[in-house]
């Protein structure tokens, strides 16, 4: 599905934009790696957590315009009208990731923006200094795209100067092969790439076990009380917080 173009946005102060893709945090459909040890109904109050750091973590970058890409679901627009603001946050669009990836980052590119870096929500504690990292990377006329390489073998970013749909199509997405084949599809599409260090998702119970999600200096406060009142090794009282 391809979006319509789109008149550059006037409201558009910025050159770079970090789109953020996210879901409502609704019990069975975020977080089901974690389900056990958490019920369904806590692993979402986990994922809500680190949603909320992650809005107010990139929300206090300067020099940068945050675009929310939600997933649409009934109730779901209201919800993060409700949380980021009218004119903040935008359905995703299309059929699979990779359709929806392309179709954010043309959208935000047809509001006129120079440069864009896409994030999830499943690093709450992601040190900022990584995502400037990116935009600076590329200033550099021989990269067109950045990844963000995750130890599991997929990407916490990407950040591109302009829509590169060839990074988007053919890849085994939630698989360990997801950057080999993305920087494998950049080099024959002739993608001039750079990375950034390794970081991790918070996908398993053992995600949770490391110690960097409870360093009080990392960014993501909700998320580290969370795991400070539900160690995963014990399983959540139903209801409990």
């Amino acid at each position: 599905m391809q979006l319509r173009s789109l008149p550059p946005n006037p409201l558009c102060r910025m050159s770079k934009a970090l789109i953020v893709f996210a879901k409502r945090p609704s019990p069975g459909r975020v977080k089901t790696r974690l389900t056990p040890p958490f019920s369904p109904e806590d692993a979402a109050k986990l994922y809500r957590c680190m949603l909320l750091d992650v809005l107010a973590k990139t929300g206090q970058m300067t020099g940068v315009d945050r675009l929310l890409f939600y997933e649409q679901g009934d109730g779901v627009p209201e919800f993060f009208a409700e949380t980021v603001g009218e004119g903040e946050s935008y359905p995703q669009e299309g059929d699979g990731l990779g359709a929806r990836l392309a179709a954010a980052f043309d959208r935000t590119f047809g509001q006129g923006y120079d440069s864009a870096a896409v994030i999830g929500t499943d690093s709450p504690h992601l040190p900022p200094d990584y995502i400037e990292q990116a935009f600076d990377l590329l200033n550099d006329p021989r990269v067109d795209a950045v990844f963000g390489p995750t130890e599991d073998g997929g990407y916490y970013l990407l950040a591109m100067k302009r829509l590169h749909r060839e990074l988007f199509e053919g890849i085994a997405w939630s698989t360990p092969e997801v950057l080999e084949q993305s920087l494998a599809r950049a080099e024959s599409a002739g993608i001039a790439t750079a990375l950034l260090p390794v970081w991790h998702d918070v996908d398993t119970a053992a995600d949770l076990l490391r110690p960097e999600l409870v360093d009080p200096g990392n960014g993501a406060p909700l998320t580290r009380e969370f795991i400070l009142r539900h160690p995963p090794h014990s399983p959540v009282a139903p209801g409990g917080r």
